[in-house]
């Protein structure tokens, strides 16, 4: 912890494995590391902060963890000033304000998403909750937020989650991801700038410097520490960051001591340097955020970032696909605020809720592999959406319903099971997408006759237009009276159209490297590009609306694999932005 103009470094493994209760005063300018008082116990995995004048020491442990808060203030010996609400270690602090914030941990059994606060050591309160729960995350601040990096999750894995704690209005959320998992690094803030430091990657000491843009909410390769290091002490000192002690590459304690100064670093860069240049030649990044890809002939998801780089994959080491097996997914959406997944396997006649990045199993609807129309039965479950109530949306195909499936277990039904004729809303023809929308009301597509409905959740027709497409799939709204949707034919196009029916943009290249082969679905994101899937041809791809060009896209046309920058029938995708919203569908659970 910064002390005037020295550091003060407390407890700790030492070289013999075992906790220390030595604290020590380090000048940072002259090297020099003098005696400075002990703890009231031996401790390690503890977390310091200032408040004020005040320096504290709070959780750790030795053979077990502890509520203990330790002032440090002035020097000496250390008194007990307070207890956390509970035993916490393996944990990290912050100052904001008058406000020292406690994030991450371990209880004993699990890590605690409890983010508390105390403005003296003595009374705490819970100021959020981490929508991923970690330990061993590192942390810096930029203002009023509070940045908490990786860190290890309940499974034993480590996350590439970046979460934000808004101190001013109480709320946690994931708002980015890390080019990889990552755990045991520390960060600091220095310049305005944020950087992480070190840590685990793949269980292995790392020796990179990211630097984090919290106006972006990207991380990017800054540089080198000198060595590999996990676990270190990290304190930011008149505009220098220094790192103290740690492991090393051997498994070893180390007794250095590295300063940071951010002209020996890389800045964070600016946001078009995060994408390679479109086909169009402009620079300018194709998307900010993380895109998901329901990579439907792999029966994978993944989980990629505008340099095609795969950030995260779906069943995946540590992540085993849920009982029943992860068939045929035919949409993906992310819920709760980019902290889980929904994902319909349209062919394996089931829904699943996924946890990110855990991979784990939240619920799950349908019996896989099984055909039915009874109760908690589907055939070909199309668009399942997470709404704000907890009710799960769905387009029960070769059913011709729209289900919606209560928390409370009742299941409630737009049509009549079975009978697959246009006639909303008693019955609807093959209906393929059920898109929520922002009036609470949903957007249906009819594959028979070629319709799109819009629908009440009580059953009552608002409004139906026919259009004069082959195949409608997956219906976005985009403004009052304009709507998108995909064409699933060969070849086939996207088509902006009005309640009337009347199309009024296309793209429907007959031909050539631009032709789409059964896109499944069309949306539009922030900044105005177009994102489709394009199925049979192995891709999904961004247009440009004005030039009707394709300016991006992860995938090689008719090349399908496994392999980077490649897919097989991807049938969905979603955009997960730089706040850890969806843009597309922010008003969804």
């Amino acid at each position: 912890m910064p002390d005037g103009s020295r550091l003060l470094v407390a407890g700790g493994l030492d070289a013999a494995g075992q906790s220390a209760n030595g604290v020590f005063s380090l000048d940072p300018h002259t090297g020099r590391l003098k005696p400075a008082g002990t703890l009231a116990q031996p401790l390690h995995d503890a977390a310091g902060a200032t408040l004020g004048k005040r320096v504290l020491v709070l959780g750790g442990g030795a053979s077990a963890s502890t509520s203990a808060v330790e002032d440090l203030t002035g020097g000496g010996n250390a008194r007990i000033a307070g207890n956390l609400p509970n035993p916490r270690s393996d944990l990290v602090a912050a100052t904001v304000g008058s406000q020292v914030y406690v994030i991450g941990g371990y209880d004993g059994r699990i890590p605690s998403p409890a983010v508390l606060k105390t403005s003296d050591g003595r009374g705490f309160s819970t100021a959020a909750q981490l929508p991923v729960p970690v330990r061993y995350p590192a942390v810096a601040t930029s203002g009023e937020t509070i940045y908490a990096f990786g860190g290890e999750t309940a499974s034993g894995g480590s996350t590439d989650a970046i979460q934000a704690i808004d101190t001013a209005t109480g709320r946690a959320t994931v708002v980015g991801h890390l080019p990889r998992p990552l755990a045991h690094a520390s960060a600091i803030a220095i310049g305005g700038s944020i950087y992480v430091l070190g840590g685990k990657v793949s269980g292995s000491p790392s020796d990179h410097i990211l630097a984090f843009d919290p106006s972006q909410n990207l991380a990017s390769a800054a540089g080198r520490l000198p060595a590999p290091v996990t676990n270190a002490a990290a304190a930011t000192l008149g505009g220098t960051g220094y790192l103290v002690g740690g492991i090393g590459p051997s498994g070893s304690p180390l007794n250095s001591v590295i300063a940071i100064k951010q002209k020996q670093v890389s800045p964070p860069p600016p946001a078009a340097v995060h994408a390679p240049a479109t086909a169009s030649g402009s620079s300018k990044a194709p998307f900010l955020g993380r895109l998901l890809i329901a990579d439907r002939g792999n029966n994978r998801l993944l989980l990629v970032d505008s340099r095609k780089r795969i950030l995260w994959r779906y069943p995946g080491p540590g992540e085993p696909a849920p009982k029943g097996g992860f068939y045929f997914p035919d949409d993906a959406f992310f819920i709760h605020h980019g902290g889980g997944i929904i994902s319909n396997e349209e062919q394996n006649e089931s829904i699943v809720e996924l946890g990110y990045p855990s991979g784990r199993v939240i619920r799950s609807f349908g019996h896989p592999g099984i055909i039915g129309s009874s109760p908690g039965y589907f055939h070909e479950p199309d668009d399942a959406y997470l709404l704000r109530d907890g009710t799960v949306t769905v387009a029960d195909a070769q059913n011709c319903r729209i289900l919606f499936l209560a928390p409370s277990g009742r299941t409630s039904q737009i049509g009549t099971t079975g009978s697959c004729v246009h006639d909303p809303p008693r019955s609807l023809g093959s209906p393929n997408g059920d898109t929520p929308l922002a009036n609470g009301n949903v957007l249906v597509s009819e594959v028979n006759g070629s319709y799109i409905d819009e629908l009440t959740r009580g059953g009552s027709l608002v409004w139906s237009t026919h259009l004069p497409i082959a195949y409608p799939s997956d219906p976005q709204q985009l403004s009052r009276n304009r709507y998108l949707v995909a064409d699933y034919a060969r070849p086939g196009g996207v088509y902006e159209f009005n309640r009337a029916g009347r199309i009024l943009w296309s793209y429907h290249p007959a031909s050539g490297a631009g032709m789409l082969d059964h896109p499944s679905l069309a949306e539009r994101f922030p900044g105005g590009l177009i994102a489709v899937t394009d199925d049979y041809r192995d891709r999904v791809v961004l247009i440009d609306p004005h030039t009707k060009r394709i300016v991006w896209q992860y995938g090689r046309a008719g090349h399908p694999g496994t392999g980077p920058d490649r897919l097989r029938i991807p049938d969905g995708f979603d955009l997960l932005g730089p706040s850890g919203i969806a843009p597309t569908h922010s008003y969804t659970g």
